[in-house]
């Protein structure tokens, strides 16, 4: 059954032809699928929900919704902590979500140094919801490559250097685009030597991606980065991303990130060195992550396919719309896989249906215990008839700390 008038990328009258019945009650329905947080004056008592809830870290600003799904005795299931036995996630939109956020950010790039007075080839490049799909964006890029061989990059844009985080399918998704372009790829501990020895080409742009080795380090010297130890004790590790942002044209950041992690990106380095730097080479930073005051702290709003970038300026640590101003342009744009909606649609319902026929025969009614769901999805179950899964306990005090009660 789908809710009418969804305001998703397919009209009702296609789901109907396609066999599914369009109402405005949902009541018998067993389980309710959605996609992003719903309202609380939307959750009804005793329901069972599943969309991607923005929780499971914390989150402020949803914690209001999570106390309201407990006090009406919901069930609730976060599509983001459906993983397989390797902590894969199996339902996701991020490859969309990386495609939308790299061409939106040359995007960006485009507009900003137009307004430099800047001659680029990225300047044609149209923001994601102007094209018909990935094939058309591809297309264009190749266009940009093109132009990049032919006639290079104005000497003050030289080298560009592009700073890519993340190892999932937001960064490589971004990556893939990205790469369209011509690229050379440098490694991160050899980028400080490359811009000393200056010996750049002006037909091409330069990569770089982060791991977590060349983002943190540990406190205690002679000590070397151990994943396992940063996500037990990540107090035990400082970050030193920004050693190398005065290089960095443009970051694209797709990194998972908790609040217990350290920040990439702060306010305060940014404060001590934008404003007295000769002709900074930071433009862009594309937060496809877009946690708000997260690994970006400059990252202080999220913003729309209406409006999508601002400028954050470190020396008043102030902001203003759009791509003019004394500071980097930041996309932090929330729900980038709708600017390709056809494409996102299918690959999510691919992911999803599989499982539909499975989850719409429990009783989510019954004890914990006798629930019998696939061990995926166990691990996705954030509340069950009102009371957080044991796995998610923890969430109790980032409630308390909100003081709903």
């Amino acid at each position: 059954m789908l809710n009418r008038g969804n305001a998703g990328y397919f009209a009702d009258e296609e789901y109907r032809v396609a066999g599914a019945e369009v109402s405005d009650h949902q009541e018998s329905c067993n389980i309710i699928f959605g996609v992003k947080e719903i309202a609380p004056e939307y959750l009804a008592h005793g329901q069972t929900y599943c969309f991607f809830s923005h929780t499971v870290k914390g989150q402020s600003y949803n914690m209001m919704m999570l106390q309201t799904i407990m006090d009406r005795g919901i069930t609730l299931l976060d599509y983001e902590m459906v993983t397989d036995e390797q902590g894969r996630r199996l339902i996701y939109f991020g490859d969309y979500a990386g495609y939308a956020g790299m061409v939106d950010g040359l995007w960006a790039l485009g507009r900003r140094l137009d307004h430099e007075g800047m001659n680029n080839p990225f300047s044609h490049i149209r923001y994601a919801t102007e094209y018909t799909g990935l094939s058309e964006i591809r297309e264009a890029l190749g266009v940009t490559a093109a132009q990049i061989r032919q006639d290079g990059l104005d000497a003050r844009l030289v080298p560009f250097v592009c700073g890519f985080t993340g190892y999932g399918h937001v960064s490589k998704s971004a990556q893939s685009l990205f790469d369209i372009l011509p690229v050379e790829t440098i490694a991160a501990s050899d980028l400080e030597s490359f811009m000393r020895r200056g010996k750049f080409s002006n037909t091409c742009v330069y990569k770089v991606v982060f791991s977590k080795p060349d983002l943190y380090e540990p406190v205690q010297r002679g000590d070397t980065f151990d994943a396992d130890h940063f996500l037990k004790e990540p107090s035990a590790f400082s970050c030193v991303f920004e050693r190398y942002v005065p290089h960095l044209t443009m970051i694209v950041n797709g990194i998972y990130w908790e609040p217990r992690f350290p920040r990439l990106l702060t306010k305060g380095f940014m404060r001590r060195w934008f404003p007295s730097a000769q002709n900074p080479r930071l433009r862009i930073i594309a937060d496809i992550t877009c946690d708000v005051d997260g690994s970006i702290e400059l990252t202080v709003k999220e913003t729309n396919a209406d409006n999508p970038v601002f400028v954050y300026e470190p020396a008043s640590e102030t902001i203003r719309d759009g791509w003019e101003g004394a500071g980097p342009v930041i996309l932090a744009v929330d729900k980038l896989p709708t600017e390709l909606p056809l494409e996102a649609s299918k690959a999510f319902g691919d992911f999803l249906l599989p499982w539909v026929p499975t989850l719409a025969n429990i009783d989510f009614t019954q004890p914990l215990d006798q629930l019998h769901l696939p061990e995926s999805w166990g691990r996705a179950l954030i509340v069950h008839n009102g009371i957080l899964a044991p796995r998610y306990e923890h969430l109790q005090k980032f409630i308390d700390k909100e003081n709903l009660k």
